[in-house]
């Protein structure tokens, strides 16, 4: 496994551990994938997931692009990833029934001194398009914990700062 995605889903875990939103929300996501800039992820859908037709509601979507926005700023190195100043989603088809998996692809479009920029792509059960969202968030305070650390380019190994299974 690749240094970026341990260090991924132990800030994923960190998310969970709160026991806030998103434990409450989605405590079943997955990880699937993390390179520097990239993050891949699923869903199995459930019941308290869905709208009154039965399909994916809207909230849920934009609930995951604002995490796996944030998660995608992490496998830049930053274990704080800061805190949204935009959000917002598009959709494009229903993004599944309970029991579908809802697939996601998260990419880091920017990041500065101040703000990074994330676009997440979701995936129905059929590969199509379901919805696509972006998020902005201020990292300006994140950058310099003490858990943050350096990747190479590939993501499979921590050239700065301590790599913790």
């Amino acid at each position: 496994m690749s240094a970026c995605l341990r260090y991924t889903r132990r800030v994923w875990k960190s998310f969970l551990d709160n026991k806030g939103h998103d434990h409450q929300c989605f405590p079943n996501l997955q990880i699937l994938n993390a390179k520097p800039g990239l993050l891949e992820a699923s869903l199995k859908i459930e019941p308290y997931h869905v709208n009154r037709v039965g399909t994916v509601h809207g909230g849920l979507i934009l609930s995951l692009t604002d995490t796996l926005g944030s998660l995608a700023v992490a496998t830049k190195g930053q274990y704080m990833t800061g805190v949204s100043v935009d959000i917002g989603t598009s959709f494009v088809k229903p993004a599944g029934r309970p029991g579908d998996v809802l697939t996601a692809k998260a990419v880091v479009t920017g990041i500065g001194k101040s703000l990074a920029y994330t676009r997440v792509d979701f995936y129905n059960e059929k590969g199509q398009l379901a919805a696509y969202g972006n998020h902005t968030k201020y990292v300006g305070k994140s950058a310099g914990h003490e858990q943050d650390v350096k990747f190479s380019e590939d993501g499979e190994t921590i050239v700065e700062g301590e790599d913790v299974d």
